[in-house]
């Protein structure tokens, strides 16, 4: 089935179709988000002392792999899971961090239906491979599993 964006309206598990594609807008990510960000929930030094981040092994300061997940997360409800009837997520699959995500970087992405199965009366298991692209090159990309109603109808 050929690519197609879409653009997601409060659609029932049913309604989603494999080989839909969802855009994300972009975002941009300051230095001082990753800090704060670090400082909270990933102390580590790469990700809270520019100085030090400077002289390591990635030449300045890099987002927290959980911050560049959480990034994902939002720009994936934005651009789809808040227009369908999400039950829950069930699974996050074969997550690569392809790149560092360094402070002033935008990134954008997309989401993929790769497949839909009704998976119990009232309930839709769709599975989106994901990609977040930032200065024009990939970042990072997961599957994700998310349970979403299905219409009275289906």
């Amino acid at each position: 089935m050929d690519s197609k964006v879409v653009q997601a309206h409060n659609m029932w598990g049913n309604q989603i179709e494999v080989g839909a594609t969802y855009d994300f807008s972009e975002y941009t990510v300051g230095e001082d988000e990753i800090i704060r960000f670090a400082e909270q929930w990933d102390p580590q030094w790469f990700h809270i002392d520019s100085d030090a981040a400077d002289e390591g092994p990635y030449g300045g300061l890099i987002a927290s792999g959980v911050q560049t997940i959480a990034i994902f997360q939002r720009l994936s409800v934005v651009a789809a899971f808040r227009h369908w009837h999400v039950i829950a997520g069930r699974r996050l699959r074969d997550v690569r961090f392809l790149r560092p995500l360094r402070p002033g970087t935008t990134v954008s992405g997309h989401l993929r239906v790769t497949e839909v199965d009704n998976d119990k009366p009232g309930r839709t298991l769709v599975v989106v491979q994901g990609e977040l692209i930032g200065d024009g090159k990939p970042l990072f990309t997961s599957i994700s599993e998310v349970y979403v109603r299905s219409s009275i109808e289906s």
